[in-house]
């Protein structure tokens, strides 16, 4: 009789998805999984100030509007008030132990959206697009059936209406498009190779000095009998 009681997961947490961006050279943050407040200490002076702590379970999409994300941490006691709190809440909605990520926080004005979904015709399809809150309200995005060649990379990230972003733009340093068409690349080597996984969301992609780094991510996988 099989087991009703195994929960099998269909989704990766945000350090565990990123762990998989990392094996295929996506850039991504430095970061830290942390389980209690000695480990977050230890950590944070392991990354330096100022640092972002995130609440991070497979059960939790949506960080910032629980109350699971702190940004721009500048001394310890920013760091454990925000521990506890995030811990807290973890705890009270979650009802589980709470593991917290404690990263590197990363700073650039411009936000990028970079993913894959898994067309039911056509299998995995590469995205780009405007990333942050613009990814909703804009819906500024471009699709391409995967595998990328590099060309097919940098064709899409000309295809979105707001391109002129990825340029030298009141006094940033223009995009550095072979990395970016190197990140989308390696995005359908992803979705090509891991037929389990249906969709991927690298929201945001921030630009740091020119250089496009995944500051969040989240995979899901098929559910089973899918």
């Amino acid at each position: 009789m099989e087991d009703e009681s195994i929960t099998v997961r269909t989704v990766l947490s945000e350090y565990e998805s990123k762990r998989l961006l990392a094996h295929y050279d996506i850039p991504i943050t430095r970061e830290v999984l942390v389980e209690d407040r000695h480990r977050l200490m230890e950590a944070v002076e392991a990354i330096g100030y100022p640092v972002v702590l995130k609440g991070c379970s497979p059960n939790i999409a949506h960080k910032t509007e629980t109350g699971l994300v702190h940004l721009d941490l500048k001394n310890e006691d920013q760091v454990l008030a925000a521990y506890d709190e995030i811990t807290k809440n973890i705890i009270e909605t979650e009802n589980t132990d709470a593991t917290v990520l404690v990263q590197e926080m990363v700073s650039g004005k411009r936000e990028l959206v970079a993913g894959l979904t898994r067309d039911p015709q056509f299998g995995p399809c590469v995205m780009f697009g405007l990333g942050g809150i613009f990814t909703e309200v804009l819906n500024d995005v471009v699709f391409r059936v995967a595998p990328l060649e590099k060309s097919d990379a940098l064709e899409m990230t000309r295809e979105i209406k707001g391109h002129r972003i990825l340029d030298a733009i009141r006094g940033m340093a223009a995009v550095d498009m072979d990395r970016l068409g190197d990140i989308l690349m390696a995005i359908g080597r992803i979705g090509m190779e891991n037929e389990k996984i249906i969709e991927i969301d690298i929201n945001p992609l921030i630009i740091s000095a020119g250089k496009p780094v995944a500051v969040d991510a989240l995979m899901v996988l098929e559910s089973p009998g899918d």
